[in-house]
C-alpha cells in the first residue's frame, strides 16, 4: 500500500504520514519498514536482512574459531 502510493505522483506528498495515520503507527517506523522489504525484495542495492544476519553471525563466530587454532 505505501509502495504504491508512493509511486503515484498524486498521492506521493505525505504517503507515509497519511498511511501511517491509518495503520496506528508513525509515519518513521512506516518508512523504515518499506524500506526494509525494499531491501529484502531486492529493489535496493544494498545488503538484504537475511545477509546482514548471516554476515553478524559470522563476526560473533570468529573470535571463537580464532581460540581453537
Amino acid at each position: 500500500m505505501a509502495i504504491d502510493a508512493r509511486k503515484d505522483p498524486a498521492t506521493r506528498t505525505g504517503a507515509y504520514r497519511r498511511i501511517g495515520e491509518q495503520l496506528g503507527v508513525s509515519s518513521e517506523a512506516l518508512r523504515t519498514w518499506v524500506s526494509r522489504a525494499e531491501v529484502d525484495e531486492g529493489l535496493r542495492p544494498v545488503t538484504t536482512t537475511a545477509d546482514a544476519d548471516r554476515i553478524a553471525l559470522k563476526m560473533t563466530l570468529l573470535p571463537a574459531s580464532r581460540h581453537f587454532r
